[in-house]
């Protein structure tokens, strides 16, 4: 009896000390539902999800600002207001955002979209829309410990008309490329679609509010089980994705682990993952490598179970994110050779007609910077110069010339003694001195030359000139000198 009220009491108080030190750790939320816009059909869930969130969060010690049916500026608005709260609060602040409604990608480019969006043609939606890097630059700007994005916003383009250029779901977003210290969760892979679901909530956030209130759990580990959830619920169809720059543990509920994150464990190759599921029923194997999420382990599976469904869908998977690393590669050299290199090797998909348009873009671009390497900057400062500076010139070897020799100093003129001044009283010494020589000179004005050298080639504003020259040459240059140089 006695040892069962001590264990309850030892639980009970080791959840008490994990929810104190969760909210003893600054942590502020933005969570932003968009359900009612105007142009296109509502979204029944992402409102629900909002409040829920905003209901996990608050009990995991965040500091939650919600909000709700956002227009453009009211989203920029916001999030800058969130910024600013983040700031005041230090260094040693967790900041998340959560979004739930439509996002589409544009150029390789990711976009929320506000209820008030009303685009004709591809080229407005950056007009229109809030660019999802401006969100992460946002957040970056201000010190924080760490930065948890969660976008539950891949669901299907809702604009026919530019679905047909712009391609599919949100391209992808790898958190290592930027600052490190971000969390970046997609509620579908790159490249997917996400369902909004038939429930309350979407299938993305009906298991983050599951594996949220997982107790003690790293948050790698509960969006692993994120994955699987959302995997098993849509038989497949819809695989969440996330990528981490994490340096330090974070955790929903209980207290994180202090010190460095461990490392990873090393990637297992395709031979070694078929090892591995051969001889697995179809839906273990299935889960083993959702949970692990590499391109290996879905190989192996695709190879071995390619005549399941789930083989066929996690083939499906592959090539999608084969194909969006090599899209994100291509955004990010954004040169016409390497958009003419993702489309030889992926010549015919939803981001063809992206791919042609930037490559023909850059083709036709102008390339300066060979000109300017090549003489145009330093040749034109250089004849700028040349003229005034004598600096500039090339340098003459020197001759070599014979030292004459040390001659002797002759001897030093012996000191004559001189008479002393007479003296007139007692206290009166007079000198006499000769008056000093007269000199005559020519009428005329008497010219000196005085060069300013400085920045930008001579200068107005060069200070004076000594020896009756006037001041400097040209615009703000440097001090003339006496008699030039």
């Amino acid at each position: 009896m006695f040892r069962h009220t001590l264990l309850k009491w030892t639980v009970s108080a080791a959840v008490l000390l994990g929810a104190h030190a969760a909210s003893a750790e600054n942590r502020l939320a933005l969570v932003i539902g968009q359900s009612a816009y105007r142009s296109v059909p509502a979204l029944p869930n992402p409102a629900n999800d909002a409040r829920a969130v905003t209901q996990l969060l608050t009990d995991s010690g965040f500091e939650v600002s919600t909000a709700a049916d956002l227009s453009q500026s009211q989203m920029r608005e916001k999030v800058s207001e969130f910024a600013g709260k983040v700031a005041a609060k230090g260094a040693d602040t967790v900041a998340l955002v959560y979004y739930a409604g439509h996002g589409l990608q544009i150029d390789g480019e990711n976009y929320l979209v506000p209820i008030d969006i009303d685009p004709k043609r591809e080229a407005d939606i950056p007009i229109q829309a809030v660019r999802l890097n401006d969100v992460l630059n946002t957040l970056t700007s201000v010190p924080t410990r760490m930065r948890i994005l969660m976008l539950d916003a891949c669901r299907n383009n809702p604009f026919p008309d530019i679905s047909k250029s712009a391609g599919g779901g949100l391209a992808l977003v790898d958190a290592k490329v930027g600052s490190p210290g971000t969390f970046l969760s997609f509620s579908t892979s790159p490249g997917a679609v996400a369902e909004d679901g038939t429930g309350a909530n979407s299938p993305y956030t009906t298991a983050l509010l599951a594996a949220g209130k997982e107790q003690n759990i790293p948050i790698e580990e509960t969006f692993k089980r994120v994955r699987l959830a959302v995997n098993k619920a849509t038989e497949g169809r819809q695989t969440p994705w996330d990528s981490s720059s994490l340096t330090e543990d974070f955790r929903f509920t209980g207290a994180a682990v202090a010190g460095p994150k461990l490392a990873a464990a090393p990637k297992k190759t395709v031979a070694e993952w078929t090892r591995d599921l051969k001889g697995k029923p179809v839906e273990v194997a299935n889960e083993m490598i959702v949970a692990d999420g590499t391109d290996e382990s879905y190989e192996a599976f695709a190879g071995l179970f390619a005549q399941t469904p789930l083989g066929v869908l996690a083939r499906d998977w592959l090539v999608r994110h084969q194909r969006m690393v090599a899209w994100n590669n291509a955004v990010l050299v954004n040169t016409a050779p390497a958009y003419r290199s993702f489309l030889a090797r992926f010549p015919d998909s939803d981001l063809t007609a992206t791919a042609r348009k930037l490559e023909e873009r850059l083709r036709n671009k102008p390339d300066v910077a060979p000109a300017i390497i090549a003489g145009g900057a330093s040749a034109q400062n250089a004849s700028l110069a040349a003229p005034t500076c004598p600096c500039n010139t090339q340098p003459q070897p020197l001759k070599k010339v014979d030292t004459p020799a040390k001659r002797a100093d002759p001897d030093p003129p012996k000191r004559t003694d001189r008479k002393p001044p007479r003296r007139y009283g007692d206290d009166d010494v007079v000198i006499v001195r000769r008056p000093p020589p007269q000199v005559y000179e020519p009428a005329g004005p008497s010219v000196g030359i005085g060069i300013g050298i400085g920045g930008y080639g001579g200068g107005r504003y060069g200070g004076p000139s000594y020896g009756g020259g006037t001041s400097g040459g040209g615009t703000y240059g440097g001090q003339g000198r006496k008699g030039g140089y």
